[in-house]
């Protein structure tokens, strides 16, 4: 897991590592089932509070991302989680109304667009 934190950044440090952590589970990079490195330890190699860490994990786990249970650490909840399986429903609703809106300025029929996607799913089961 790799967080890098900025002070230049607009967001809270702690929203810096939650979004970080939240991103690296929903692009796969952080797996179901993977133990986080501890509040102390996160922040110890961060350089940041233990507050921080602490703040950051609490609302990974309000969110669904995370269980944490005491003296095992945080763990990183299934894809079947409602909460994170609404997470997954969002990004690819954004992803498809981007698509569309790109489809829409180049008039490309809604059949194309299906067809599109077709083929591309298709390609990614061959692999």
């Amino acid at each position: 897991m790799k967080i890098l934190v900025s002070n230049q950044s607009e967001l809270p440090i702690y929203a810096q590592i939650k979004e970080q952590i939240k991103e690296q589970i929903l692009n796969g990079q952080i797996l179901e089932g993977t133990v986080l490195p501890s509040i102390r330890m996160l922040a110890k190699e961060i350089g940041v509070s233990v507050i921080t860490t602490t703040r950051a994990y609490n609302d990974l786990e309000k969110e669904g991302y995370i269980s944490s249970m005491q003296g095992k650490g945080s763990i990183v909840l299934s894809k079947e989680n409602k909460i994170l399986k609404e997470q997954y429903l969002v990004r690819i609703e954004q992803g498809l109304f981007t698509a569309v809106e790109t489809a829409k300025r180049i008039e490309m029929t809604e059949a194309q667009v299906h067809n599109l996607i077709s083929e591309i799913w298709k390609g990614m089961m061959e692999e």
